[in-house]
C-alpha cells in the first residue's frame, strides 16, 4: 500500500452543478485518466450528443448515467495529491438518489461541495429546494467535519470576481446556518470545463490569488483514527466469491481488523474467522477506521449476512437495539411529526423502520436548551429528544461509545425528513 497517508473525499451539490465534471478533470489534469480512454469517452459523449459531458463519464460509469448524464451510484476511484491519496466518492445528487448520497458521505472524511456559479443554477442548487442545502445538513449530521466549496462553470460566469464573491457570500450563509466555520472553509473558483483552476491555474482569473482545486485538496487533515476502540465495520454488500467463499465489504469505522481474528457480525449473530483481507485489488494483513475493504471470512455463509449488519469483536459485539433515544432535527416534513408516526432510520449503511414511541421535548437546536417538555408533535425546523423502537433487529450505538454508529438520516415519502444521533441504548438480547 501507498506510505501517503490516505483520505475518504466525497463529492456533493445538486443535480448538474458539475460534480462528475469537476472529479473526472480533476482526474485527467493529475494524469489520472489515460488519453486513450479520454479520447473514448470523448467520441461516445459526441454519439451521445453531450459533448461537455466527457468528463463526467470517468466517474459516470454505469451505462444508464451515461446516458441520462446523471450520477446514480457511488462510485470509487483512487487519486493522488503530492501529500495525500484519496479514494474519491462521487455522490449522487438527484433527490431519489440521497439515500445513496447518506450512504456515501458516511464513508467520508471530508468533502467539496460542488456549486455551479451560473446564474440561475446557483439558486437552483443552495435555495430552499436545491439539493445543495440538504446534502449539507447531512454531511454536518454524518460527521464531515472538513469542506471545500468549489464553485464551478466561472466560464458561464465570465470569469467574474463580483459574481464569485456573490456566490460565496450565499452558500457561506448556508454553511453557516449548519454550524460550519466558514472562515476554515476554502472556497474554489474553477472552470471544470475548461480546466481552469482545478489542476493549474490558466490566468482567466487574475484576481483570485487563492490555491488551485489540486493544491486546497492538501489543506485537508488526517483524522485521529480510533484504532484503539473495539472493531465496528458495517457491511455494504457481500459477494460470493469461487475459491474464496463470503466476502463482505465495508469501511472499518472504529477499530482494527487483521486477518486470522475471530469476529461477530449482528444483529444475525454469525460468527467467522478472517481468512484475507484486501483495498483496492491489493491483500493486506490488516485495515484501519476510514479503509474500504473487502475480507473473506470462513464459517459463515453469504445467506447469514447482509447489508446493514455490523461486524465487530467476539468480545465487544456491536450493540442491537431494542428502543433508542436520540437527538434529531427535522430538516422537512409537510406537516408535523407525532408519537407512532414510523419512517425509515438509515444508520451507517442500515436502513430499518422505526417507530417514534415518544416526543420526550423540544429543544433549541444551537443551545441544547429545554423549550418544551412531551409536546404533542415537532414540525419542520424543530429539534426535539425522541425515542424509537426498530421494526427488527438493527445495529445503532451511542454517541459517547462509537459516535460513527450513531448518526442516522430519516426519510419518508422519497426524502430526507430529519437527521440525528443516537444519546442512549436499550440493548436487545439477542438469540442465536
Amino acid at each position: 500500500m501507498a506510505a501517503k497517508p490516505h483520505l475518504n473525499l466525497v463529492t456533493v451539490g445538486h443535480v448538474d452543478q458539475g460534480k462528475s465534471t469537476t472529479v473526472g478533470r480533476l482526474l485527467y489534469d493529475t494524469g489520472n485518466v489515460p488519453e486513450e480512454e479520454m479520447r473514448k469517452l470523448k467520441q461516445l459523449a459526441t454519439e451521445l450528443k453531450k459533448e461537455t459531458f466527457e468528463f463526467a463519464f470517468v466517474m459516470d460509469q454505469l451505462k444508464e448515467e451515461r446516458e441520462r448524464g446523471v450520477t446514480i451510484d457511488v462510485m470509487h476511484k483512487r487519486f493522488d495529491t503530492p501529500k495525500y491519496y484519496f479514494t474519491i466518492i462521487d455522490a449522487p445528487g438527484h433527490r431519489d438518489f440521497v439515500k445513496n448520497m447518506i450512504t456515501g458521505a458516511s464513508q467520508a472524511d471530508a468533502a467539496l461541495l460542488v456549486v455551479s456559479a451560473k446564474p440561475g443554477e446557483t439558486e437552483a442548487g443552495i435555495g430552499a429546494t436545491g439539493q445543495a442545502r440538504e446534502h449539507v445538513f447531512l454531511l454536518k449530521v454524518l460527521g464531515v467535519q472538513q469542506i471545500i466549496v468549489v464553485l464551478n462553470k466561472m466560464d458561464a460566469a465570465n470569469y467574474d470576481e463580483a459574481r464569485y464573491k456573490l456566490v460565496k457570500e450565499e452558500v457561506g450563509k448556508l454553511l453557516k446556518n449548519v454550524g460550519y466555520d466558514i472562515n476554515k472553509i476554502l472556497f474554489v473558483p474553477v472552470s471544470a470545463w475548461e480546466g481552469e483552476n482545478i489542476a493549474k491555474k490558466q490566468g482567466k482569473m487574475k484576481w483570485y490569488t487563492g490555491p488551485t482545486l489540486l493544491e486546497s485538496l492538501d489543506t485537508f487533515v488526517i483524522p485521529a483514527k480510533p484504532i484503539d476502540k473495539p472493531l465496528r465495520l458495517p457491511v455494504q454488500d457481500v459477494y460470493t466469491i469461487t475459491g474464496i467463499g463470503t466476502v463482505p465489504v465495508g469501511r472499518i469505522e472504529t477499530g482494527v481488523l487483521k486477518a486470522n481474528e475471530m469476529i461477530v457480525f449482528m444483529p444475525s449473530g454469525a460468527k467467522g474467522e478472517v481468512k484475507s483481507i484486501e483495498m483496492h485489488h491489493e491483500q493486506i494483513p490488516k485495515a484501519e477506521p476510514g479503509d474500504n475493504v473487502g475480507f473473506s471470512v470462513r464459517g459463515v455463509n453469504k445467506t447469514d449476512i447482509k447489508r446493514g449488519d455490523v461486524a465487530g469483536s467476539v468480545n465487544n459485539p456491536p450493540t442491537v437495539a431494542k428502543e433508542f433515544t436520540a437527538q434529531i432535527i427535522v430538516l422537512y416534513h409537510p406537516n408535523v411529526i407525532t408519537k407512532g408516526y414510523t419512517p425509515v432510520f438509515h444508520v451507517h449503511t442500515s436502513q430499518v423502520a422505526c417507530k417514534v414511541t415518544e416526543i420526550v421535548r423540544k429543544i433549541d437546536p444551537k443551545t441544547g436548551a429545554t423549550l418544551q417538555e412531551n409536546p404533542d408533535f415537532i414540525k419542520t425546523g424543530d429539534a426535539a429528544i425522541i425515542k424509537c423502537v426498530p421494526s427488527k433487529p438493527m445495529v445503532i450505538e451511542t454517541s459517547k461509545t462509537f459516535p460513527e454508529l450513531a448518526r442516522f438520516a430519516i426519510r419518508d415519502m422519497g426524502q430526507t425528513i430529519a437527521a440525528g444521533v443516537c444519546l442512549e441504548v436499550v440493548p436487545a438480547t439477542v438469540t442465536k
